[in-house]
């Protein structure tokens, strides 16, 4: 039963801290994924070859891996406002610098360089959530943020495309001024940032005494409630070998996720010669209207039920299928169906997926333990790339291999995470 108080907290909560959440991690997702529009002119430009390109694409992850956990623990000490600031400018600003690139050399030193300046944005939202939201809204919560994700890659091919098509100030080529005019606005929100977030709940004037009473205290039940069984020291999560499991699970997600992402438009346009740029960015963008609807479906019925094993589980095992589904086809409009349906399934996961750690690490513990987790399983954005890459040209354009090197990897998510057990105070934090 929902009380008055807990229902108003919450909805006050959401509309102030999600919408503006979202956008940024929009603004993250962009500036991470439009190299594989980029790519349609910039490969050539440049003599960068499929393995290249993935290989390129994906040491944005090896950097990320190196810098997150570092990144969370300094957030958790002085707080999101600053940090989130600081990273939303560097990486904005590498982001113009590789507009101006020379070499397949300097586009791969600056995809490392935006690798440490974004590393840990992702994984500093999903702590920073955990400050605000107790267990039972969680996935939801995590369902409307991860939109940012879905809406940046509908948005990102149409931007993308018509950009690439129709800017070349100064001589400089489109997919120059892609990157360029899609780095700024990072700037200009990281300068935005230091007026707009709130870092803890005790300081938000957005809620009364009465709601502030009630979220701490429903916040400290939980960490109390987890405190029992997790290390008081964060460094001993290095230790637990559920965040190693947890780990494994979201691996699998990254590399599914990224081996399709940042390839589909150079698929898709391989099903057919006649597409223009504009079309491919706007076919592009279909399956993620799907994605967003599912996703959120997903997540609220996990939230509603507090069932979080087969809400994370089974949708990207259903992604095995359609996977494995486009191995059998050429027809464009069958393979957009079947990508539609591997996306759907993709973004369905990661919603009910954050509960998990939150089930198992108290708020100290997460800083370092959300940042193995995601530092560790994004690993599976350099190797989904760059093996779809590898196989693809080995196959001599062939993207068979790839699928099916896909497809067990969302498989074996599946798998992974009907393996975890019950956490020892899922019931105390609202969950099953």
């Amino acid at each position: 039963m929902v009380s008055a108080v807990e229902e108003r907290t919450i909805s006050k909560i959401r509309w102030k801290l999600l919408p503006y959440l979202m956008l940024l991690y929009i603004m993250a997702m962009i500036d991470r994924v439009n190299v594989g529009f980029a790519a349609l002119q910039m490969n050539a430009d440049l003599g960068i070859t499929p393995s290249m390109f993935g290989f390129i694409a994906g040491i944005f992850f090896i950097a990320y891996f190196f810098f997150e956990v570092p990144s969370n623990v300094i957030m958790h000490k002085i707080g999101a406002r600053v940090w989130i600031t600081r990273i939303l400018i560097s990486w904005g600003l590498v982001t113009v610098f590789t507009g101006f690139v020379q070499s397949s050399t300097q586009f791969g030193i600056l995809r490392v360089l935006l690798g440490a300046a974004e590393a840990g944005f992702y994984p500093c939202i999903i702590l920073y959530m955990t400050f605000w939201f107790p267990g039972k809204h969680f996935a939801g919560a995590v369902s409307v943020f991860m939109c940012g994700m879905a809406l940046a890659n509908i948005i990102t091919g149409p931007i993308s495309s018509w950009i690439m098509e129709n800017v070349q100030w100064m001589g400089l080529a489109g997919w120059r001024w892609l990157f360029v005019l899609e780095g700024l606005p990072a700037v200009l929100l990281g300068f935005y940032n230091l007026f707009a977030m709130v870092d803890r709940p005790e300081q938000a004037k957005f809620l009364d005494k009465e709601e502030k009473a009630w979220l701490l205290g429903r916040l400290k039940e939980e960490h109390e409630a987890k405190a029992a069984f997790v290390p008081e020291n964060k460094w001993h999560v290095f230790k637990m070998g559920k965040v190693w499991h947890l780990s494994f699970c979201y691996l699998c997600y990254v590399i599914a996720l990224y081996g399709l992402g940042l390839w589909m438009p150079q698929i898709i346009k391989g099903l057919s010669k006649e597409l223009s740029l504009i079309n491919i960015g706007l076919i592009s963008s279909i399956p993620y209207f799907f994605a967003v609807v599912t996703m959120v479906l997903v997540a609220r019925h996990s939230d509603k039920t507090g069932e979080r094993k087969f809400h994370g589980s089974l949708p990207i095992g259903v992604a095995f299928f359609s996977l494995i589904g486009l191995t059998m086809t050429n027809d464009l409009w069958v393979s957009m169906a079947l990508i539609c349906i591997s996306q759907m399934a993709i973004y369905s996961f990661v919603g009910t997926f954050w509960c998990f750690p939150n089930m198992y690490l108290t708020e100290a513990t997460a800083a370092v333990g959300i940042a193995i987790i995601n530092s560790t399983a994004n690993l599976g954005g350099f190797i989904g790339p760059y093996v779809v890459g590898f196989l693809k040209e080995m196959s001599g354009g062939s993207t068979t291999l790839s699928m099916y090197f896909l497809a067990s990897f969302a498989i074996m998510g599946t798998i992974s995470v009907l393996a975890l057990g019950k956490p020892p105070a899922a019931d105390k934090i609202g969950t099953k």
